[in-house]
């Protein structure tokens, strides 16, 4: 939860975090202003001055293992007011043996676009779509045994990137 206090600092309150997840707060471009990696799991309590912030729309993301919840909030006549709340589920990419499995819950139905590299060198592209029956989008790509060296996954969607690094 938030709490605004005086309508210039604000509470920050996250129950069940875990040690590495991230807290950032962003401006409406998306440049990150502060960012702090979780030291300790359990509950997660903050108090943030944010009056030298300018007039404008801002988020606080907390990214976890699988998932970022995202809080809007503006910033005007240095009042904080907070708006919505979302959450966006992160795919997850794995790397067994020869094999690249790419899982993501696709409730908002964005496509996913997906490059693979191989020793820096992209070799294959291309954007997933999730059928309107689907909530959960996977894909599998096999790889050569007989191309070892280091890969790079990258997935972009809804403005965000994700990035898995892996050899064979």
């Amino acid at each position: 939860s938030i709490n605004t206090i005086d309508g210039k600092k604000v509470r920050v309150e996250f129950k069940a975090v875990k040690k590495g997840h991230t807290l950032s707060i962003k401006d409406e471009g998306g440049t990150v202003i502060y960012s702090q990696e979780i030291k300790n799991s359990g509950n997660f309590s903050q108090i943030f001055d944010l009056s030298k912030l300018e007039e404008g729309n801002y988020t606080t993301e907390l990214e976890k293992d699988y998932e970022i919840t995202v809080k809007y909030f503006t910033v005007l006549d240095s009042i904080i007011s907070f708006n919505k709340e979302k959450t966006i589920f992160k795919p997850v990419i794995r790397a067994e043996n020869n094999l690249v499995l790419i899982s993501k819950i696709a409730f908002n139905k964005a496509p996913l676009k997906v490059s693979l590299y191989y020793n820096d060198e992209l070799i294959l592209s291309e954007t997933i779509t999730t059928k309107a029956s689907e909530t959960i989008l996977n894909k599998v790509y096999k790889i050569s045994n007989k191309k070892e060296g280091d890969y790079k996954v990258v997935i972009k969607s809804n403005d965000r990137t994700y990035i898995k690094d892996f050899s064979i």
